[in-house]
């Protein structure tokens, strides 16, 4: 196993080669173009603050009203390692996640994936929104991230309709 000292200069010795810093800057700044693009596309829907994370996931909330009012979010997730976005609904605590994961349980998805109550699961149900984004046409990236976000908040109303 390797000691924080030894991580910490391999740490070091990518940060002097300067990509990681361009990368992440530009993660950053995506992501918090993506929130302003869908707050003023869907005004009714509430967002949060971006989410930094610590190199592991940067997301932030972008829940519409019937969902809000059921203590559930959205969240639009970028998770670092596996140059991938995702949508998670997730409840405002433990409790209201434990609920609905247990409510999905036994019902046809259409495709969701259903999380475990678990330390470290944040999720209730994900969705895969890009796998391995084209950060350079961010505008497509932008509108197709959008397109799955709307269709994975269709699938979840219809599930609690159900």
């Amino acid at each position: 196993m390797q000691s924080l000292n030894e991580a910490i200069r391999e740490y070091t010795f990518q940060l002097q080669r300067g990509q990681i810093q361009i990368a992440y800057k530009g993660i950053m700044t995506f992501m918090s173009a993506m929130k302003s693009f869908l707050e003023n596309r869907h005004p009714d829907f509430a967002a949060s603050g971006l989410y930094f994370g610590y190199m592991d996931m940067t997301y932030f909330a972008f829940t519409p009203p019937e969902l809000k009012q059921r203590n559930l979010k959205i969240a639009i997730v970028y998770l670092h390692a596996e140059n991938r976005f995702d949508a998670w609904l997730v409840g405002i605590n433990r409790k209201v996640q434990a609920e609905y994961i247990e409510f999905f349980k036994g019902k046809d998805l259409g495709g969701l994936i259903l999380s475990e109550v678990k330390p470290g699961v944040d999720s209730i149900l994900e969705m895969q929104l890009a796998d391995k984004p084209d950060f350079d046409h961010q505008e497509e990236l932008m509108i197709s991230i959008e397109s799955n976000v709307i269709e994975f908040i269709g699938k979840i109303k219809e599930l609690l309709l159900n």
